[in-house]
């Protein structure tokens, strides 16, 4: 494939926008960017600037229904366009793009990139409107809101990667856009935004913070009966469409400006109260991830990161941490904590819908507490999903709250539960690595070392009985795996048979035949969860893993003998590893995965229930 002409130019000189159709400006005069492929690649890279973007999510944008088998070396000469269109190096005098983490990496300054510029433009406006002086940050949310040249990436919507891109980078120009007219509207400036704010409530009609400012706007330029009539249309669709009632807040707006003159007013807050906490009990006995626990509290109480993935098979204590560290953030997210699961019972995937109508009820979002807190967002017969996003956006940009999605099966379907702007923070649990997200902070939970599996167990049993037979504990710790829900579940057994003996109960979990038996405390099952986990994998994956499972009663395998017993050549198995590792099925606990001589190793419990099912 010969590589597409590209115009070189130095770095400094290059300006690209992305608020609008792609384009390429070199001292004013645009340059051309290539064929339709090259500038979807182009664009994905411009969109997360200075973070990784995975090769899996360049295809996906490319080619998203069947990419060729030369997609990777396609990619490849599209990038080399790139960095000859951007030069080899940046301002700084670094790479532009670099390669590594499975993804590319494009380097551009802020002066370079529109979106960039936008970013501090605003984030100085809201400063500025923090410190009291509402007339710079109008000026400065003014000057962010001038960088919009139409509908971002207008051009290249066709593709669906790109028109995610292009919705978030939407959904933060319409909230700097309300952070603008309502510094004007406090100004006694209402005029200079009304039409903007009619146009946008046509576009967006269930944004409630857009209604209310266009309300404000009109009361005061002296429209009272239209300010009014804004209200009531907004009534009427919410409970048309979401069978819900106006917010709190919006209601005292409408009521203040019942018989009043003009007045130059934010939108009326409710009286504050608590945010929703709504989370499960924790786990009566924890231990361990001391060290993931910390990096979870640092990242998302420092506020730098605003996601993280928790990653690792089923059992491995996922829910159990991320409800430990929401219970220890609740000083830094005060407008509320709330859990909502992803998966139903039987572990098959929610639909979009469902899980939004969840989320706004959980947090009580769209005036839920109207009706009460059990009031529920698809009461109304003609309630859609979208409708609904609309309504969680509108919640979440008004906030700082921690939003944990648990047990996320896979990219689609959290990726329309997550804030486009605000300060609020999300914590994903998956037992796949989830890939397609970023940026993103990572956390892949390990096995319990013996020590941890050992406090927890006795946590459950008892120190003194766990020193009666400590060679015999430890042995059940290690034919666990590890995995934390064996361990707990082997505490619970052995809390109720206090006349079995370690040793006894170990012999059992030592024999291949019937450990998964024993791993059952009433209604929790180790064979149940783990075969939850089993319907995630493709029918290839779970072949390939009862192979690799035999290879791991050795203490483990590498890429040679896994090549080996898959009779396959190194490529091939190399993919096969690696598809498990990001479905979180083979861990690599000596060494990078991607060393030749890396050892690798299928966890034992999921190992004896591969081989069972597949017949190995």
């Amino acid at each position: 494939m010969s590589r597409p002409p590209v115009r070189t130019a130095s770095p400094g000189a290059m300006r690209f926008s992305l608020l609008g159709p792609l384009t390429a400006r070199i001292d004013g005069r645009e340059v051309p960017l290539g064929p339709r492929k090259q500038r979807l690649v182009l664009a994905t890279l411009l969109a997360r600037p200075n973070t990784p973007v995975p090769v899996d999510v360049l295809t996906d944008v490319v080619w998203p229904d069947d990419p060729p088998r030369t997609a990777r070396k396609n990619l490849q000469v599209y990038v080399s366009a790139a960095r000859a269109l951007l030069g080899p190096v940046g301002s700084d005098g670094r790479e532009r793009v670099v390669h590594g983490c499975g993804g590319y990496l494009l380097r551009i300054a802020e002066g370079e990139l529109d979106t960039l510029r936008f970013g501090a433009l605003a984030r100085a406006g809201r400063e500025a409107a923090e410190r009291g002086d509402l007339p710079g940050a109008a000026r400065l949310l003014r000057q962010a809101l001038d960088l919009w040249e139409g509908p971002p990436l207008n051009d290249l919507r066709d593709s669906a990667g790109v028109a995610e891109e292009a919705g978030r980078l939407e959904a933060r120009c319409l909230t700097v856009f309300e952070d603008w007219a309502e510094a004007e509207i406090e100004l006694g400036r209402a005029a200079v935004a009304v039409d903007g704010l009619r146009d946008l409530v046509e576009r967006h009609p269930l944004r409630e913070r857009l209604r209310a400012a266009w309300m404000n706007s009109l009361h005061q330029s002296g429209r009272q009966a239209e300010a009014l009539a804004v209200y009531d249309d907004y009534r009427q669709l919410m409970a048309r469409e979401l069978g819900l009632e106006p917010s709190p807040a919006m209601t005292a707006l409408y009521r203040a400006m019942l018989g009043r003159g003009r007045e130059a007013r934010r939108p009326a807050a409710a009286p504050e109260r608590p945010g929703p906490v709504v989370l499960p009990a924790g786990p009566g006995a924890f231990a361990g991830f001391r060290e993931e626990l910390r990096d979870l509290l640092a990242v998302l109480g420092g506020g730098a990161e605003r996601m993280v993935v928790v990653s690792g098979p089923a059992g491995a204590g996922k829910s159990a941490l991320a409800v430990r560290a929401a219970q220890l953030l609740a000083d830094r997210f005060p407008d509320g904590r709330v859990l909502v699961r992803v998966r139903r019972e039987d572990s098959t995937a929610r639909d979009r819908a469902d899980v939004l109508a969840d989320a706004v009820r959980l947090c009580g979002a769209a005036g839920a507490a109207a009706g009460g807190p059990d009031a529920t967002p698809t009461d109304g017969p003609a309630a859609t999903a979208d409708a609904l996003a609309d309504v969680w956006q509108a919640w979440l940009a008004r906030r700082r709250a921690l939003i944990v999605l648990d047990d996320v099966p896979d990219e689609a379907s959290v990726r329309g539960l997550l804030p486009r702007s605000g300060a609020c923070s999300v914590l994903v649990t998956a037992r796949g690595q989830l890939p397609g997200l970023a940026p993103v902070h990572r956390i892949a939970l390990p096995a319990l070392a013996d020590g941890e599996a050992l406090e927890l167990l006795g946590k459950l049993i008892g120190a003194g009985r766990l020193r009666t037979d400590p060679a015999a504990a430890l042995r059940i710790v290690r034919a666990c795996g590890g995995l934390p829900l064996a361990v707990e579940v082997s505490g619970m057994r052995l809390s109720v048979l206090r006349h079995l003996p370690l040793a006894e109960y170990a012999d059992r979990l030592d024999d291949p035949a019937g450990a998964l038996d024993e791993l059952v405390a009433g209604d929790v099952s180790v064979r149940h969860r783990i075969a939850s986990g089993w319907q995630d994998l493709a029918d290839d994956d779970r072949r390939v893993l009862a192979r690799l499972a035999e290879l791991a009663d050795d203490g483990g395998f590498t890429l040679d003998r896994a090549s080996a017993a898959l009779d396959c050549g190194e490529r091939a198995a190399i993919r096969a590893v690696e598809s498990l590792i990001d479905a979180g099925a083979v861990t690599s606990p000596a060494g990078e995965v991607t060393a030749h001589a890396a050892l690798y190793e299928v966890p034992r419990l999921l190992g004896l229930f591969a081989r069972d099912r597949e017949g190995v």
